[in-house]
């Protein structure tokens, strides 16, 4: 008996929130747009200056700058910033990210805006721009033109397989009968 008023309770008191609920007016619903499409809030490139390093500042003399054409009709824009030694304007589109060098160990050119989380990469054959909070490329396959002489030797003379076995040399002086 007991466990049925304690039931009843329950229905009434929840037949009683559901009247209340219907009784106040629904806000009103908030218009979304007609796609959902994720942007990196852009970075004003006029930011304070983050006091780079001699090394930053060694790595900011290697950034190929200019506009590169990307895969997909796209182009970014590398520009020293006007005001900030070392420091770097890089524009995709409407996005545009005040960028400072960040030292690799692999040699490629790394630049980096922490506050929006894109990174631009220049290696040998290719640059690319990342959008590293939601891990994806904003603009992939890059290529000035001295990447793109160094993407053409690259399809011309691969590296060897890692998973081959390298080519025996004979020694000199040794002939094949």
């Amino acid at each position: 008996m007991k466990t049925m008023n304690v039931m009843g309770a329950a229905l009434l008191l929840a037949l009683s929130a559901s009247s209340v609920w219907a009784s106040t007016p629904a806000a009103p619903a908030k218009k979304r747009p007609a796609h959902k499409s994720v942007v990196i809030a852009p970075s004003a490139p006029d930011l304070a200056p983050v006091t780079l390093t001699p090394e930053q500042m060694a790595w900011a003399q290697r950034v190929v700058v200019g506009v590169v054409p990307c895969e997909l009709s796209q182009k970014v824009s590398v520009e020293p910033h006007p005001q900030h030694a070392g420091h770097f304007v890089v524009q995709s589109g409407k996005q545009r990210f005040a960028m400072v060098p960040v030292p690799t160990s692999t040699g490629a050119v790394r630049l980096e805006d922490t506050s929006a989380g894109a990174v631009w990469l220049q290696l040998a054959n290719k640059s690319m721009l990342m959008d590293q909070k939601n891990g994806r490329r904003l603009a992939d396959a890059c290529a000035n033109p001295e990447q793109q002489a160094v993407a053409l030797a690259m399809e011309k003379n691969p590296a060897p397989s890692l998973l081959e076995p390298l080519p025996v040399a004979t020694p000199p002086g040794s002939a094949m009968k």
